[in-house]
Parts: structure tokens; C-alpha cells; sequence
């Protein structure tokens, strides 16, 4: 298993130990708050390099047995970043709203993506047929659409990890994560609560390069998963081949044995 070297300095520079101010914290994430500074808790970097290194070896081994990831924030700051990451390494991603039931009722949320599907079908179709009034109701649709499920059109079944940035955000959808029994990785900040949490990682969930270090690593963990799954593949793929040469090989000199 291969995934990316990180160093405490590294989440120094990105400003991971900046938590939020004092008054604002979850007493739930005492554990992971190393003091304070200028009524600031400070996280333990120790601990979160630790955590991260686990959340990462998930993240690996999901993609290695041909698991899917659903990657969710829709607060400003991460929206692009978690927009980039699902799109970049094909997998799903949830970054402008999160829709009720989008896991825990995905009949209807499929019918949705389905509509969405359709709508683009007949817009790019060249013999549309639609006045253009009718085409301007069908383009507003699908931007809307688009903006909620676009991350998760392909879609066919429930994730088998979920990541989010700032679970105060995303509560609904974590639980919802928790009562399909989907594991979770999120990134805890001091004001957040770790409560059904299997892979926290403590960390500044506001900050955009911390955010952009986050979505880096788990980037690159895909990437190098995907290529263990390439190199296993080719290594099978030569082995059969050689079981069948031999076995061709064992027919022909049977074949013109002197006895035959």
C-alpha cells in the first residue's frame, strides 16, 4: 500500500492547527486540541497526521477493491475543491446543496437524476421540436439540477465511503451515512462534533489551503490505488496467459509423441 508521505510541517504551513476561537468550540473534540493561543484552540498536529494516515489507507484500499467515494462539502470555501477532486479522480461528489434523502431515499433521487438525463438528451438533440420558450424552462431545469445532482448523475447505488469537510454542515448527510452504515472520513474542526465518525481527521475546516491539502491527498491516493489495480490486473492477465501457453504446449507435445 502506497499513499502520500506528510509531515507535521506540511500541516503547519496549511494552517491545519488553526482552530476556531475559544467560546466556539465542541467540548466533544477536547481530545484533539493541543491548547490555545490568542483565544484560538490550537489542534494537535500529532494526533491529526496520525488520523490522516489512517483516513488515507481507507481511501486506498476502497478504490483497490473497486469501491466508490462520495466526496461532500457544500460550504464556499470547499465547493470548488470538492467539485475538482471528484470530477479529476472519477468519482461522485455533492458540492452546492445537500437533498434530503439523496442516500436514504434513492428512488426518488434517481428518478431526479433520470429527468436530468432526459433533459439533456432532448437539449442536444438536433430536431428539438421546442419553442423557445420551452427550451429556456428545460435549460433553467437542468442548471438546477445539474447544481444539486450533476456530482452524482452516474451514480448507480450507495457510496462505499463518504469524505466531508465540516460536519456541522453536512449533518444531514451524515445521517443519513450512518443509518445506511456507510463509513465516514470528514475533517473535524474544534467547533464540530465527532460523533459518528469512523475516520476523523482534526483539522481547520475553513481555510482553502487547508482544504486544497486535504483534497490533494486523497487525490493522490486514488491515483496510486488505481495503479496498484492496473499493475495487479496486467500481472493476472500474464499469468493466465502463461498457465494457457503451458497448457498448449503439453497438448502439442502429446500430440506428437511417437506412442500417438
Amino acid at each position: 500500500m502506497k499513499i502520500p508521505e506528510i509531515t507535521i510541517q506540511q500541516l503547519l504551513e496549511a494552517g491545519v492547527h488553526l482552530g476556531h476561537k475559544t467560546l466556539r468550540w465542541n467540548p466533544k473534540m477536547k481530545k484533539y486540541i493541543f491548547g490555545k493561543k490568542d483565544s484560538i484552540h490550537i489542534i494537535d498536529l500529532t494526533q491529526t497526521l496520525e488520523l490522516t494516515q489512517v483516513a488515507l489507507e481507507k481511501v486506498y484500499k476502497t478504490i483497490s477493491e473497486n469501491g466508490k467515494i462520495l466526496f461532500i462539502s457544500t460550504k464556499k470555501q470547499a465547493s470548488d475543491a470538492i467539485a475538482d477532486l471528484g470530477k479529476s479522480t472519477d468519482q461522485y461528489y455533492v458540492n452546492y446543496r445537500w437533498l434530503g434523502g439523496m442516500l436514504t431515499n434513492w428512488g426518488t433521487i434517481s428518478n431526479s437524476i433520470k429527468k436530468l438525463q432526459k433533459i439533456n438528451k432532448d437539449l442536444s438533440s438536433e430536431n428539438r421540436g421546442f419553442t423557445k420558450k420551452e427550451l429556456l424552462k428545460m435549460s433553467a431545469q437542468r442548471d438546477k439540477l445539474e447544481r444539486s445532482l450533476g456530482g452524482i448523475s452516474n451514480m448507480k447505488k450507495t457510496p462505499d465511503l463518504v469524505f466531508i469537510i465540516d460536519t456541522n454542515y453536512e449533518s444531514l448527510a451524515i445521517k443519513e451515512s450512518i443509518k445506511l452504515g456507510i463509513p465516514i472520513i470528514a475533517v473535524l474542526d474544534t467547533n464540530s462534533d465527532p460523533d459518528g465518525i469512523d475516520f476523523p481527521i482534526p483539522g481547520n475546516d475553513d481555510a482553502r489551503r487547508s482544504i486544497d491539502l486535504y483534497c490533494s491527498l486523497i487525490k493522490s491516493t486514488i491515483v496510486e490505488a488505481n495503479k496498484n489495480i492496473k499493475q495487479t490486473s496486467s500481472a493476472e492477465d500474464s499469468k493466465e496467459k502463461n498457465t494457457l501457453q503451458i497448457e498448449e504446449n503439453k497438448t502439442n507435445d502429446k500430440s506428437q509423441s511417437p506412442l500417438n
